[in-house]
Formats: structure tokens, sequence, C-alpha cells
């Protein structure tokens, strides 16, 4: 109707499957508000089902470390500036980058500098590297918008807005629901199988690097309980034929399976679970499966990490119970040896009651309906709410 406000632009950017997760629930839950909304930028398959209309492939954004992307500096220099100049055409209501800090922060800066409103969903782990870096993102966001509790002072203590939205992924797993004996129907297995979840990375890199070690490690369980099953969930086609490559040969044939798409049916159907850094170590928690989790870099990456990072551990549930529930072997540690020897501990002892009482107070604190906690702060502060 004449008079009315156009509908609402937003712009997203997200650069590797973690960030589309993320940015999908959001657009859908900023489409329940504005059914006319447009959505433009860069994202994975979850965001363009929702509705995004996605410049580039997401798959050229997906860096690991500090050497890969000063390979792909050119490539990546070229999308920075033509996603800017894009989003400055579209007159977007507000910017939301989502994750891949490096990228989405300078990017961020860009269009503040240009009065796009900018905000960065989930917080980079600033309280666990240089806190120089604040004052930076103090120049690229106008709102902050963190997925864990103890995120928000360090923002507030430094002028810069930011709102604790909580997990989606404690949202779309019910604390009071064991998924293992539907998982296991859907996937094929019996219910007393024994079961081990493999999950190397959703990065190229990280299945490079992890990969060979992981199944090595899976190998060698399997040399003690001749009856494992070894299930492998692939973030895409792409990592799926890299994993199944790597396990051709190793593991014997009938004993592993790589799957696309479906991690947390995986992890939900395992005993327990191999892991690397990051979301999924929290996935796991949610689903109350004990885990061992291992992250490996290249070495010169490696070396230039280990001098910046200030916080004892790197899995999220270390982090967030400030306590080493999840043993943890990085590096030179992550030997197919040490993991096999982790893993064993965890399936002799069982069921861990207080370890689980733990993953389950967590899971709570977090269950706060992040999607729509997000699209009421984004609105604010595009001034649509």
């Amino acid at each position: 109707m004449p008079g009315e406000p156009a509908a609402p632009t937003f712009a997203f950017v997200a650069g590797e499957a973690s960030g589309d997760n993320l940015g999908g629930p959001l657009i859908e839950a900023l489409r329940r508000r504005y059914p006319d909304a447009r959505f433009v930028g860069i994202g994975g398959d979850r965001m363009i089902a929702a509705g995004l209309e996605s410049w580039f492939d997401i798959e050229e954004l997906s860096v690991n470390g500090f050497i890969d992307p000063l390979k792909r500096l050119p490539r990546l220099f070229h999308i920075l500036t033509a996603t800017r100049r894009r989003v400055m055409d579209a007159g977007v209501d507000c910017f939301i980058g989502v994750d891949f800090n490096f990228f989405n922060l300078l990017l961020e800066r860009l269009l503040k500098r240009r009065g796009v409103r900018t905000v960065h969903y989930v917080s980079p782990t600033v309280w666990a590297w240089r806190k120089g870096r604040i004052r930076g993102i103090a120049k690229s966001v106008d709102l902050m918008l963190t997925l864990y509790p103890f995120e928000t002072a360090v923002y507030e203590d430094n002028g810069i807005e930011a709102a604790f939205v909580g997990h989606p992924k404690a949202d779309e797993i019910s604390p009071d629901t064991d998924r293992r004996s539907g998982a296991r129907r859907a996937l094929g297995y019996a219910a007393d199988d024994v079961i081990l979840a493999v999950l190397p990375g959703s990065r190229a890199s990280e299945v490079r690097l992890s990969g060979p070690d992981f199944v090595q490690a899976a190998l060698r369980l399997r040399a003690g309980n001749p009856s494992l099953q070894i299930a492998i969930p692939a973030a895409n086609e792409r990592r799926a034929s890299q994993i199944e490559e790597i396990c051709r040969g190793v593991l014997p044939p009938g004993a592993w399976r790589v799957t696309i798409g479906n991690a947390l049916e995986v992890m939900a159907a395992a005993d327990l679970v191999l892991v690397n850094s990051g979301t999924a170590t929290l996935e796991a928690m949610l689903l109350r499966r004990p885990m061992v989790m291992s992250y490996r870099l290249g070495t010169w990456t490696y070396a230039i990490v280990s001098r910046l990072v200030t916080t004892p551990w790197f899995a999220l549930p270390n982090i967030l119970a400030q306590a080493p529930l999840v043993p943890e072997l990085i590096q030179d540690d992550a030997t197919p040896e040490n993991l096999a020897n982790a893993l064993s501990t965890l399936l002799d002892a069982g069921e861990d009651h207080e370890l689980l009482k733990r993953f389950d107070d967590i899971h709570r604190e977090l269950r706060r309906d992040a999607a729509e906690r997000a699209a009421e702060a984004v609105l604010r502060l595009a001034g649509r709410d």
C-alpha cells in the first residue's frame, strides 16, 4: 500500500558449514516477521534453502589457519571487494557476518565506514587470544551476537553492544530425549552394535591434516573390538570423496561407512565420538556422547597459534565448564596411538553419570531459542522492531 515502508533487505556472509547452519535459522526467523524481505550475500545450502541469494560458492571461502588464506589471497580479495560493492548497491538494512571472523570483520569495517549497520553473529574468541583485538572489533561491529553467556562482558566493558542469544544447537537438540535408538534404525545399525563416530572436520585442510590420524586411530581401536562399526559423516560430497580416499585400503571393508550431511544423526547413534575441535564438540556434548577431541594444524600455523592462545582448553565443553570434561589431544599429541588409547579408556569406562549431568547443565543454560532472540536483536538495530 502507498506510504508503507519497503520490505527490508539483509545481507549475510557465512564462510563455512558451521556458519551456514547458524545463518539459515536466523534468515527463517527474520522471514517469519517480514515474509517479503530480501536476503543476499554468501552462504551455503542451509542459507540458500532459507531464501538467501548467494553471490559466490561458500566453498571458495573455506580456508584454515594463517597459511591457507595467504595462498588464496587474490581470490579472497576479489570476493571481499565484490561483496562490499554489491552490499552497498543493494541498500541493505544491515549486514550480518556469520562467524568467519577475519574476512567478515574486515568486510564489516569497510561497510560500517560507509554507514551500513553491522552485526557479527558468533563472537571471536577474544577471551582466548590477544585482548587488543577488541579495539579492532569496535571499529567493525555495531552489534555482537554471542552464543555463550560469558562472552558479553568483554564487549560491554569496551562499549560494544552485545546480546547473548544462546546456541541454536541447544534448541535443536532436546536435553530430555535420547536419540540413539531412532538414529540407529535410520542408519541401519543394530541396537547392540558398538559404534565409533569419526568427525575429522568440515574443511578440506582439516580432513587432510587430521583424517589419516583419525582413521588409523579407529583401526587401532577396532583391533581390540573386532565388531566395532566406524561411522564417518561428511559435510558434503567433496569431503566424502576425500574421506573415502583416506579410508580405502586402511579400514577393512564392511567396518566403515561414510555418509553426507548427517553428523548429528551419526553422533546420536554412536557410543563414543572422535571429533575435530569446533562446533561438533558442542554437538556431541548436547547429544550426551563421550568424546575425544583432537586438532592438528600445519606446522607453521601451529607455531604462530600456540604463541597467541591464552586459554587452557580448546574443546567447547571444557571451555564452558572451565574444567577438563573432555580429553584433548592437540598437534604432536594427536597420534593414532594416543587417540586410540583415549577412546579405549572411554569405551571401557561405560556410562559416566556425573559427566552426563555436567553436559546437561551446560545444555540447559544454552537453550534460549537462539534464532528468535538473534532476529529480535537484528531488527532492533535495523529499526524494524
